[in-house]
């Protein structure tokens, strides 16, 4: 018989591959404990971003700050669970997390007229930053039927103008979606947020234009 088959020369491997096993379990509960830990602070995350935007649209500011310092803190507490674990931290979630985080900063800063705070400021990935920015910019019709309703309509027409210009700059980041996490998409999005607030304002300055001649002839006829 070939020495070469001779079940006597083979090496007892039984030790090695246990001690792989316990080698690879330990590097995958570790992972698993960042990944459940980035998921549970990225779902919070969300949940105080979208409370913080929905204190914006109430005129809270302070609340909507307060919520914002919480979804900082969370965010915070991700980043440091999956800084050895760059598969984790791009699985998804995480990303997601920070586009609203941006979200409620720049609908924050949109509304209330602040500089707007950039992707480094805010931690954040430009694709996430953008995604934020898009979003933030559709959130601002409610603003703007609100302001159409109270009759201020300057105020209407500059945050369609502010929808403008985010949607004029989104528009030309023409990269593969891989890239941008999907921003052509929410950009598309956008267009048709913009293009029912544009017929709004339209409607709403043509009936005041309306109103206000019908007043003026009421007046020189002494009706």
């Amino acid at each position: 018989m070939d020495d070469a088959f001779d079940t006597e020369r083979v090496v007892d491997r039984a030790e090695e591959i246990s001690a792989v096993g316990r080698a690879a379990r330990e590097v995958l509960d570790e992972k698993h404990r960042a990944r459940e830990t980035t998921l549970g602070a990225s779902r919070r995350t969300i949940q105080a971003c979208a409370a913080a935007i929905r204190a914006v649209h109430r005129g809270e500011y302070e609340t909507a700050e307060e919520r914002i310092r919480e979804a900082s803190a969370l965010l915070a507490e991700a980043d440091a669970e999956v800084a050895a674990h760059p598969d984790v931290r791009h699985g998804g979630y995480l990303h997601d997390a920070k586009k609203e985080y941006a979200e409620a900063n720049l609908t924050l800063a949109f509304v209330r007229g602040d500089p707007l705070p950039t992707p480094s400021a805010l931690r954040v990935e430009t694709p996430a930053y953008l995604n934020g920015m898009a979003e933030a910019a559709s959130e601002l019709r409610r603003n703007l039927l609100d302001c159409l309703r109270a009759g201020r309509l300057r105020r209407a027409e500059g945050l369609l103008g502010v929808m403008d210009d985010v949607y004029g700059l989104l528009v030309t980041v023409d990269y593969p979606d891989a890239l941008t996490g999907g921003l052509r998409r929410t950009t598309d999005a956008l267009r048709a947020v913009i293009e029912r607030s544009r017929g709004d304002v339209t409607t709403t300055i043509v009936a005041d234009r309306l109103q206000t001649r019908i007043e003026e002839l009421r007046r020189d006829t002494g009706a």
